[in-house]
């Protein structure tokens, strides 16, 4: 069973403040044109997104530049719902299990804590991801990214995979010298 766990791309998906709005326009018409498309306008980090190391790393990697394993591997959530005040900590979490393990966040909107961050990077995990619009501040990323460890950010139905190990999938659009991409994430679940 494949679990879709990206947002709906269009002009109502709500992005960073900031960021540029989503723009979808018709292009092409099938009784005008004989074919249909629409042209797009968006930023990099436009719904369910990839950060790479260059978004806030000086030199750092881009999108294009990763390897494409990055974005592919066993993964399990993490649910930190509970508490909805500050950052989360690192008494949220597991001790142990994260080495090569993509690590996702059902955080209800909150960000992680940069302790947290330093402990995920140490314990080896492949990619780190959330369903807030935000994985944390800069030091969060700067953590992450500086270890060429891959952020998704506005992850969805993570709910429905919670309590379950599966195959994480996010690949990126590869775009040259991108600091992210959207991507559309899947959870392929055993049965």
């Amino acid at each position: 069973m494949i679990v879709d766990l990206s947002l709906p791309l269009g002009e109502d998906t709500p992005v960073y403040p900031g960021d540029p709005e989503i723009r979808v326009r018709p292009w092409a018409f099938i009784d005008r044109d004989g074919y249909y498309m629409n042209s797009l306008k968006m930023g990099e980090h436009s719904g369910t997104h990839v950060d790479a190391p260059a978004h806030f790393i000086p030199g750092g990697k881009t999108v294009d530049e990763l390897p494409l394993e990055k974005f592919i591997g066993r993964a399990f959530v993490i649910d930190v719902r509970s508490s909805t005040e500050g950052p989360v900590t690192l008494d949220e979490i597991p001790d142990s299990g994260y080495r090569n393990r993509i690590v996702l966040f059902l955080t209800g909107g909150r960000e992680l804590s940069p302790e947290v961050a330093l402990f995920l990077a140490s314990e080896g995990v492949k990619a780190v991801g959330t369903d807030a619009m935000s994985i944390g501040n800069e030091s969060v990323h700067v953590i992450l990214l500086s270890e060429e460890i891959p952020i998704f950010e506005n992850l969805t139905n993570l709910e429905e995979v919670l309590g379950m190990e599966f195959v994480f999938i996010a690949l990126p659009l590869k775009i040259e010298g991108g600091s992210g991409s959207p991507v559309r994430a899947v959870a392929i679940l055993e049965e």
